[in-house]
């Protein structure tokens, strides 16, 4: 069971200009979902576009926030820094932030359903499938060298998506982790305990069946597996196998009172045990260090991409 396939179509993709520098254009994009859900306010994929000037065939980073509208701040942080690597950048906005939100739900955050997070994820990889066929039209950008960054939730969305889709040839996951179990249980955030569907007791009998499922996923391939529970099917951890070999990195937080160090220690390694740095801060504070951040994502997917270390195209005369 596959929830991530959709029906691929031209993507015929709204512009506006919003920035302009001497070296780069922004521009506000948006285009249908491939997956539309009851919410109307769901339906509209929304995005940042930044290009290079005079790019041609020049890698993408797709930027992914986590939870809520102050997470997509360090995506903005990291545009410039990869632009000035040579990276067009897009930063997708997700259904769980503000501009995509149904109002409905609003009001009950952080409290959603079991099937408005499983909407929520299905409909979020769809979209950076989406963003991926439609980056493939442009003469810009080269197909072959998509990355993303993913940052909290979006690290999860993002792990999921690559898992999923091959064409996203490097990844680079922060302060994000797999094994849904532990992340419920063991994190210090009272709100993910409390908002869970389930007692400990009855999520942990129904996760006594996930390694069976996973062996099983690994083997026979995910559309051919029924799982347990539809959380299996949100969860970094039945994906990350499938990241194995491929470019990967994370960056995690010593202190993260959010992400169990567990957690991210079981992804880490279904991962391959892909580079992994723990810098000295929480959850959040983590963003204060940006400068390492910055420095660690854009040498990482600059190797893996084989870009110039500082590409810096000339502007263009008016």
């Amino acid at each position: 069971m596959n929830p991530y396939i959709y029906q691929p179509y031209q993507i015929e993709a709204n512009w506006q200009p919003i920035q302009a520098t001497r070296r780069w254009l922004r521009y506000a994009v948006d285009f249908p979902s491939a997956h539309p859900t009851e919410y109307a306010e769901n339906n509209t994929v929304l995005g940042e576009y930044f290009q290079l000037k005079n790019s041609n065939r020049t890698p993408l980073a797709i930027l992914v926030h986590g939870w809520g509208d102050h997470s997509i701040i360090p995506c903005r942080l990291l545009a410039p820094t990869l632009l000035k690597k040579g990276f067009n950048c897009f930063i997708l906005y997700l259904v769980f932030h503000s501009k995509r939100m149904a109002e409905v739900i609003k009001p009950r955050l952080p409290l959603l359903t079991p099937e408005e997070w499983y909407q929520g994820y299905q409909v979020s990889v769809i979209n950076i499938r989406q963003l991926i066929d439609w980056a493939s039209t442009r003469p810009e950008i080269d197909s072959e060298r998509i990355g993303i960054v993913g940052v909290s939730l979006g690290g999860f969305i993002s792990s999921i998506a690559m898992g999923i889709d091959q064409r996203i040839r490097a990844g680079v996951f922060t302060v994000a982790g797999g094994n849904a179990e532990k992340l419920t249980w063991n994190t210090q955030n009272d709100a993910i305990r409390k908002g869970h569907p389930c007692t400990e007791e009855e999520c942990r009998q129904v996760r006594s069946l996930y390694p069976r499922y996973r062996a099983e996923v690994f083997e026979k391939g995910l559309e051919n597996v029924v799982p347990a529970k539809q959380c299996f099917l949100t969860d970094p951890l039945t994906y990350a196998p499938f990241l194995q070999n491929r470019p990967v990195m994370m960056i995690n937080a010593l202190w993260d009172q959010a992400i169990p160090k567990e957690a991210t220690l079981d992804f880490w390694e279904a991962c391959g045990k892909p580079p992994i740095s723990w810098l000295p801060a929480r959850h959040a504070s983590i963003w204060l260090l940006y400068p390492i951040i910055g420095r660690k994502v854009a040498n990482f997917l600059s190797q893996a991409f084989n870009t110039a270390q500082a590409a810096n195209p000339k502007p263009q005369k008016h």
